[in-house]
């Protein structure tokens, strides 16, 4: 068994069965990676992938358990790599993030500026996408830090740590007759059709339970994963917006209004995440304080010595956050 098989069948099971996408991803021959996958079924006694003719169709059952495995392997030379990477060069190497849109558009930008500014020589990555998206990659390995607020059940296998709190706002064209009321209802929101973020999607949950208390249905006439786009249809006129406070900003936004809508709904914490056995290098550590400063080494230590979900939520559970 070698680590090049390992990694071989990791990348055509992540590259949907297909050996030719792998072969160029990987910057070798289609016929190789084929040779070595067989070489290694030959060698298990098992096969890891189905296949219908020549082409590979599924993973198998035994190849589930094989990739799960080579996964950790994988993920383990990674480390080492690191390791080695931290004691020759501490401020070198690369760091890969996978969250929504509203994060990396509004609340990472003067993160990644001081960052970049203190570790120039970091390559930093960023992956856009879906709660869904952003869990699959943190448990694939495909990025050291996921930073989400909805669906953290999708993360159990990270370390999650809350970083911050934020709310909503509602946001309407300057002639808007609910730019005139002072204290906004949810009443008065329902009353509107609503342009707001899809499901499951940068706190969209807390929104949904707030008419569902007051036995009320949003007529939401459109969504979207990126606030930009809903403050496009909002100026189009298809509706009243509801986005993250973050998203708006009076300078690039002059011709919408920001109704304050705290009173009406529950503040969404956003939480950034790593996986169990990542060997965290110095400017990880910074990064995550950067970002929440309330997250020293020391305390990024403490949560990943806890052993459950429950034993993190209470190691912060006396701190404040900060709201964004």
């Amino acid at each position: 068994m070698k680590l090049q098989q390992l990694r071989y069948i990791w990348e055509v099971a992540h590259h949907e069965m297909n050996v030719s996408a792998t072969a160029q991803s990987l910057y070798t021959s289609q016929p190789g990676i084929s040779k070595q996958i067989r070489m290694l079924e030959d060698e298990l006694g098992v096969e890891i992938f189905a296949r219908n003719g020549k082409h590979l169709t599924h993973v198998t059952p035994a190849g589930q358990e094989i990739l799960k495995i080579a996964g950790e392997i994988l993920h383990k030379t990674e480390s080492i790599k690191a390791i080695a990477q931290e004691f020759r060069n501490p401020c070198k190497g690369s760091l890969s993030i996978a969250t929504t849109h509203t994060q990396a558009r509004y609340a990472l930008p003067p993160v990644i500026k001081a960052f970049i500014d203190r570790y120039p020589d970091v390559s930093l990555h960023m992956h856009q996408g879906t709660p869904m998206q952003i869990s699959e990659l943190a448990a694939n390995f495909g990025v050291d830090f996921a930073i989400a607020t909805e669906a953290l059940e999708l993360f159990s296998d990270l370390v999650m740590m809350p970083c911050y709190r934020w709310n909503r706002t509602i946001l309407v064209p300057r002639d808007h007759p609910l730019a005139q009321v002072e204290r906004l209802t949810i009443k008065d929101i329902a009353s509107y059709p609503i342009v707001t973020y899809v499901f499951g999607f940068t706190g969209r949950s807390k929104l949904d339970e707030a008419f569902l208390e007051h036995n009320l249905e949003p007529k939401v006439v459109f969504t979207a994963t990126d606030a930009d786009v809903i403050k496009t249809y909002v100026r189009l006129g298809l509706g009243i917006g509801i986005v993250a406070q973050m998203a708006h900003d009076p300078v690039t936004d002059p011709d919408l209004v920001a109704l304050n809508a705290s009173h009406l709904f529950e503040p969404s914490i956003t939480k950034i995440g790593f996986r169990r056995g990542t060997y965290m290098r110095q400017f990880m550590y910074d990064f995550i304080e950067l970002f929440a400063p309330h997250l020293t080494k020391d305390m990024i230590d403490k949560a990943y010595a806890c052993q459950s979900k429950a034993e993190v939520d209470e190691l912060f559970a006396d701190i404040t956050l900060p709201m964004y």
